[in-house]
Protein backbone atom coordinates (compact mmCIF):
# COMPACT_ATOMS: atom_id res chain seq x y z
CA UNK A 1 0.00 0.00 0.00
CA UNK A 2 0.99 3.30 -1.08
CA UNK A 3 0.51 5.43 2.24
CA UNK A 4 2.67 4.75 5.27
CA UNK A 5 0.99 4.35 8.52
CA UNK A 6 4.39 4.37 10.59
CA UNK A 7 4.45 8.12 9.54
CA UNK A 8 2.31 9.09 12.53
CA UNK A 9 3.64 11.42 14.86
CA UNK A 10 6.28 12.44 11.85
CA UNK A 11 6.83 16.70 12.92
CA UNK A 12 8.50 19.11 10.24
CA UNK A 13 11.48 21.33 11.22
CA UNK A 14 10.43 24.39 12.89
CA UNK A 15 9.77 27.06 9.99
CA UNK A 16 9.33 30.53 10.34
CA UNK A 17 6.88 32.89 8.75
CA UNK A 18 5.60 36.64 8.81
CA UNK A 19 2.25 38.61 7.79
CA UNK A 20 1.31 41.83 7.75
CA UNK A 21 -0.79 44.45 7.57
CA UNK A 22 -1.50 44.34 3.85
CA UNK A 23 -1.83 40.68 3.64
CA UNK A 24 -4.74 41.26 6.53
CA UNK A 25 -6.28 43.56 4.74
CA UNK A 26 -6.27 41.27 1.57
CA UNK A 27 -7.35 38.08 2.83
CA UNK A 28 -10.42 40.20 4.62
CA UNK A 29 -11.28 41.35 0.70
CA UNK A 30 -10.88 37.28 -0.32
CA UNK A 31 -13.36 36.44 2.21
CA UNK A 32 -15.83 39.07 1.05
CA UNK A 33 -15.32 41.88 3.81
CA UNK A 34 -16.63 45.05 3.09
CA UNK A 35 -18.77 44.35 -0.29
CA UNK A 36 -20.95 41.84 0.51
CA UNK A 37 -21.77 43.19 4.83
CA UNK A 38 -25.12 44.28 4.45
CA UNK A 39 -24.42 46.91 7.89
CA UNK A 40 -21.48 48.52 6.21
CA UNK A 41 -17.85 47.88 4.72
CA UNK A 42 -15.99 46.00 7.60
CA UNK A 43 -13.63 49.18 7.85
CA UNK A 44 -12.06 47.30 10.48
CA UNK A 45 -11.09 44.71 8.58
CA UNK A 46 -10.59 46.14 4.92
CA UNK A 47 -8.75 49.42 6.07
CA UNK A 48 -5.75 50.55 8.08
CA UNK A 49 -5.93 54.49 8.57
CA UNK A 50 -9.53 55.12 8.86
CA UNK A 51 -10.22 58.04 11.22
CA UNK A 52 -10.96 56.49 14.97
CA UNK A 53 -10.95 52.56 13.77
CA UNK A 54 -7.79 50.64 14.55
CA UNK A 55 -7.32 47.45 11.95
CA UNK A 56 -7.88 44.42 13.02
CA UNK A 57 -7.51 40.32 11.72
CA UNK A 58 -10.33 38.21 10.82
CA UNK A 59 -9.98 34.94 13.20
CA UNK A 60 -10.23 32.53 10.39
CA UNK A 61 -7.13 33.89 8.48
CA UNK A 62 -4.97 31.89 10.50
CA UNK A 63 -5.99 28.76 8.08
CA UNK A 64 -3.40 30.59 5.49
CA UNK A 65 -0.56 31.35 7.79
CA UNK A 66 2.14 29.43 9.56
CA UNK A 67 3.58 28.26 6.20
CA UNK A 68 1.49 25.82 5.31
CA UNK A 69 1.75 22.06 4.15
CA UNK A 70 3.37 21.83 1.20
CA UNK A 71 7.09 21.08 0.53
CA UNK A 72 9.25 18.63 0.31
CA UNK A 73 10.14 19.24 4.13
CA UNK A 74 6.16 18.83 4.94
CA UNK A 75 5.46 16.22 7.37
CA UNK A 76 2.66 15.37 3.93
CA UNK A 77 5.85 14.81 2.32
CA UNK A 78 6.28 11.66 4.97
CA UNK A 79 3.10 9.82 4.40
CA UNK A 80 3.89 7.83 1.24
CA UNK A 81 2.88 7.83 -2.16
CA UNK A 82 -0.54 8.86 -4.10
CA UNK A 83 -2.15 10.67 -6.35
CA UNK A 84 -2.51 14.17 -5.40
CA UNK A 85 -5.84 14.62 -7.89
CA UNK A 86 -7.42 12.27 -5.65
CA UNK A 87 -6.92 14.38 -2.72
CA UNK A 88 -9.39 16.30 -1.37
CA UNK A 89 -9.96 18.58 1.54
CA UNK A 90 -12.32 16.87 3.95
CA UNK A 91 -12.41 19.22 6.98
CA UNK A 92 -10.39 21.93 8.79
CA UNK A 93 -10.53 23.73 12.46
CA UNK A 94 -8.78 25.76 14.11
CA UNK A 95 -8.30 27.22 18.27
CA UNK A 96 -6.92 30.51 18.53
CA UNK A 97 -4.50 30.75 21.95
CA UNK A 98 -4.88 34.67 21.79
CA UNK A 99 -6.58 37.37 19.68
CA UNK A 100 -4.62 37.10 16.17
CA UNK A 101 -2.41 40.30 15.28
CA UNK A 102 -2.70 42.11 11.98
CA UNK A 103 1.05 41.76 11.83
CA UNK A 104 3.38 39.31 13.38
CA UNK A 105 6.46 36.45 12.92
CA UNK A 106 5.52 32.78 14.32
CA UNK A 107 7.49 29.51 14.34
CA UNK A 108 5.08 26.45 13.12
CA UNK A 109 5.40 22.95 13.51
CA UNK A 110 3.25 20.63 11.63
CA UNK A 111 2.86 16.82 12.62
CA UNK A 112 0.98 13.92 11.33
CA UNK A 113 -1.43 13.41 13.91
CA UNK A 114 -3.33 10.81 12.29
CA UNK A 115 -3.82 8.09 9.12
CA UNK A 116 -7.00 6.26 9.37
CA UNK A 117 -8.33 3.71 7.27
CA UNK A 118 -11.68 4.65 5.49
CA UNK A 119 -11.92 1.08 3.47
CA UNK A 120 -12.79 3.37 0.14
CA UNK A 121 -10.54 6.23 1.27
CA UNK A 122 -7.65 7.23 3.75
CA UNK A 123 -7.94 10.06 6.16
CA UNK A 124 -5.02 12.18 6.98
CA UNK A 125 -4.35 14.43 9.68
CA UNK A 126 -2.34 17.57 9.77
CA UNK A 127 -1.91 19.39 13.29
CA UNK A 128 0.29 23.04 12.79
CA UNK A 129 1.19 24.90 16.21
CA UNK A 130 2.29 28.49 15.81
CA UNK A 131 4.24 30.18 18.39
CA UNK A 132 4.16 34.01 18.02
CA UNK A 133 7.91 34.70 17.89
CA UNK A 134 7.42 38.04 19.93
CA UNK A 135 6.61 36.29 23.60
CA UNK A 136 7.29 33.12 22.60
CA UNK A 137 3.68 32.28 23.69
CA UNK A 138 1.57 29.80 21.53
CA UNK A 139 -0.74 31.73 18.99
CA UNK A 140 -3.09 29.68 17.22
CA UNK A 141 -3.26 25.71 16.72
CA UNK A 142 -4.78 24.43 12.98
CA UNK A 143 -5.66 21.02 11.93
CA UNK A 144 -6.86 19.76 9.02
CA UNK A 145 -8.14 16.28 7.24
CA UNK A 146 -7.06 15.29 3.72
CA UNK A 147 -9.37 12.58 2.50
CA UNK A 148 -7.26 10.76 -0.16
CA UNK A 149 -9.50 8.41 -2.54
CA UNK A 150 -8.42 5.01 -3.56
CA UNK A 151 -5.53 4.54 -0.32
CA UNK A 152 -7.66 3.04 2.55
CA UNK A 153 -8.12 -0.43 2.73
CA UNK A 154 -5.19 -2.02 4.81
CA UNK A 155 -7.15 -2.55 7.74
CA UNK A 156 -6.38 0.17 9.76
CA UNK A 157 -8.03 1.72 12.66
CA UNK A 158 -11.26 3.69 10.93
CA UNK A 159 -10.44 6.82 13.39
CA UNK A 160 -12.73 8.89 15.91
CA UNK A 161 -16.44 9.00 14.52
CA UNK A 162 -17.67 12.13 12.97
CA UNK A 163 -18.91 15.41 14.54
CA UNK A 164 -22.34 15.61 14.94
CA UNK A 165 -24.93 16.49 13.37
CA UNK A 166 -26.36 19.60 13.26
CA UNK A 167 -29.94 20.28 15.25
CA UNK A 168 -33.17 19.54 13.38
CA UNK A 169 -34.85 22.66 14.64
CA UNK A 170 -35.07 25.72 12.30
CA UNK A 171 -31.61 27.75 13.30
CA UNK A 172 -31.50 30.62 15.49
CA UNK A 173 -29.79 32.95 12.74
CA UNK A 174 -29.26 32.95 9.08
CA UNK A 175 -26.58 35.27 7.24
CA UNK A 176 -26.81 35.23 3.46
CA UNK A 177 -23.72 36.29 1.67
CA UNK A 178 -23.14 36.65 -1.86
CA UNK A 179 -19.83 35.89 -3.45
CA UNK A 180 -18.82 37.68 -6.58
CA UNK A 181 -18.25 36.12 -9.98
CA UNK A 182 -14.26 36.68 -9.60
CA UNK A 183 -14.07 35.80 -5.93
CA UNK A 184 -11.79 32.72 -6.25
CA UNK A 185 -9.40 34.84 -8.25
CA UNK A 186 -9.36 37.37 -5.37
CA UNK A 187 -8.80 34.61 -2.64
CA UNK A 188 -5.86 33.12 -4.98
CA UNK A 189 -3.85 35.87 -3.73
CA UNK A 190 -3.70 34.99 -0.31
CA UNK A 191 -1.45 32.05 -1.57
CA UNK A 192 -3.29 28.95 -3.07
CA UNK A 193 -2.62 29.25 -6.49
CA UNK A 194 -4.33 25.90 -7.66
CA UNK A 195 -5.49 26.35 -11.15
CA UNK A 196 -8.95 24.52 -10.32
CA UNK A 197 -9.97 27.67 -8.91
CA UNK A 198 -8.38 29.66 -11.96
CA UNK A 199 -8.12 27.92 -14.92
CA UNK A 200 -11.30 26.17 -16.90
CA UNK A 201 -9.46 23.53 -18.77
CA UNK A 202 -7.60 22.63 -15.33
CA UNK A 203 -11.38 22.86 -13.78
CA UNK A 204 -12.65 20.96 -16.99
CA UNK A 205 -10.52 18.28 -16.08
CA UNK A 206 -11.25 17.12 -13.01
CA UNK A 207 -14.94 17.00 -14.12
CA UNK A 208 -16.22 20.98 -13.01
CA UNK A 209 -17.63 23.17 -15.66
CA UNK A 210 -16.10 26.30 -14.61
CA UNK A 211 -13.35 26.48 -11.68
CA UNK A 212 -15.18 26.20 -8.27
CA UNK A 213 -13.94 28.44 -5.41
CA UNK A 214 -11.58 27.12 -3.00
CA UNK A 215 -13.48 25.68 0.43
CA UNK A 216 -11.05 27.78 2.66
CA UNK A 217 -12.93 30.92 0.85
CA UNK A 218 -15.93 29.25 1.96
CA UNK A 219 -14.68 28.99 5.84
CA UNK A 220 -13.90 32.60 5.45
CA UNK A 221 -17.24 33.80 4.69
CA UNK A 222 -18.52 31.72 7.26
CA UNK A 223 -16.26 32.97 10.08
CA UNK A 224 -17.04 36.08 9.20
CA UNK A 225 -20.75 35.26 9.49
CA UNK A 226 -20.41 33.78 12.50
CA UNK A 227 -18.01 36.62 14.07
CA UNK A 228 -20.67 39.57 13.26
CA UNK A 229 -23.53 37.38 14.97
CA UNK A 230 -22.33 35.86 17.98
CA UNK A 231 -19.58 37.91 18.83
CA UNK A 232 -20.75 41.50 18.13
CA UNK A 233 -17.91 41.98 15.76
CA UNK A 234 -15.39 41.63 18.55
CA UNK A 235 -12.31 39.09 17.19
CA UNK A 236 -11.09 38.86 20.52
CA UNK A 237 -14.19 36.67 21.54
CA UNK A 238 -13.96 33.88 18.68
CA UNK A 239 -11.96 31.12 20.17
CA UNK A 240 -12.51 28.00 17.88
CA UNK A 241 -13.98 26.95 14.86
CA UNK A 242 -14.37 23.27 13.20
CA UNK A 243 -16.57 22.40 9.58
CA UNK A 244 -16.80 19.51 7.02
CA UNK A 245 -16.22 20.37 3.47
CA UNK A 246 -19.16 18.35 1.66
CA UNK A 247 -19.72 20.41 -1.61
CA UNK A 248 -17.61 22.62 -3.97
CA UNK A 249 -18.73 26.13 -4.05
CA UNK A 250 -19.06 27.90 -7.63
CA UNK A 251 -17.66 32.04 -7.54
CA UNK A 252 -21.10 33.94 -7.62
CA UNK A 253 -23.32 31.63 -6.03
CA UNK A 254 -25.27 32.71 -2.77
CA UNK A 255 -23.93 31.35 0.81
CA UNK A 256 -26.80 30.73 3.18
CA UNK A 257 -24.79 30.19 7.25
CA UNK A 258 -27.47 29.07 9.27
CA UNK A 259 -26.09 29.27 13.14
CA UNK A 260 -27.66 28.00 16.57
CA UNK A 261 -27.17 28.86 19.50
CA UNK A 262 -26.74 26.15 22.57
CA UNK A 263 -27.24 26.48 26.13
CA UNK A 264 -24.43 24.23 26.46
CA UNK A 265 -21.74 23.90 24.40
CA UNK A 266 -19.92 25.46 21.46
CA UNK A 267 -22.52 26.91 18.85
CA UNK A 268 -23.69 24.91 15.89
CA UNK A 269 -23.39 25.92 12.38
CA UNK A 270 -23.89 24.32 8.67
CA UNK A 271 -23.34 26.58 5.64
CA UNK A 272 -25.90 26.39 1.84
CA UNK A 273 -26.35 26.89 -1.56
CA UNK A 274 -30.02 26.93 -1.83
CA UNK A 275 -30.50 23.15 -0.78
CA UNK A 276 -26.82 22.44 -1.09
CA UNK A 277 -25.43 21.69 1.85
CA UNK A 278 -21.58 23.24 1.62
CA UNK A 279 -20.08 23.39 5.07
CA UNK A 280 -21.42 21.12 7.92
CA UNK A 281 -21.59 19.76 11.19
CA UNK A 282 -19.71 23.15 12.27
CA UNK A 283 -18.78 24.11 15.96
CA UNK A 284 -17.84 27.23 16.51
CA UNK A 285 -16.41 28.58 20.48
CA UNK A 286 -17.11 32.11 22.05
CA UNK A 287 -17.13 33.87 24.91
Amino acid sequence: MPLDPTAVGTTSEPRTSSWHSKDALLYALGVGAGTTDPTGFELEFTTENTNGVTQKALPTMCVVLGGGLAGPDSPLAKIGTYNPALLVHGEQGFTLHKPLPVAATVSSVSRVAGIYDKGKAALVVLETEATDTADDQPLFTTSSSLFIRGEGGWGGDRGPAGPEKVPERAADHVVTYHTRPDQALLYRLNGDRNPLHSDPSFAAAGGFDTPILHGLCTYGFTGRALLHTLCDSDPTRFGAMHGRFSSPVLPGETLDVHIWEQADGPARFQTRVGDRVVLDAGTVTVS
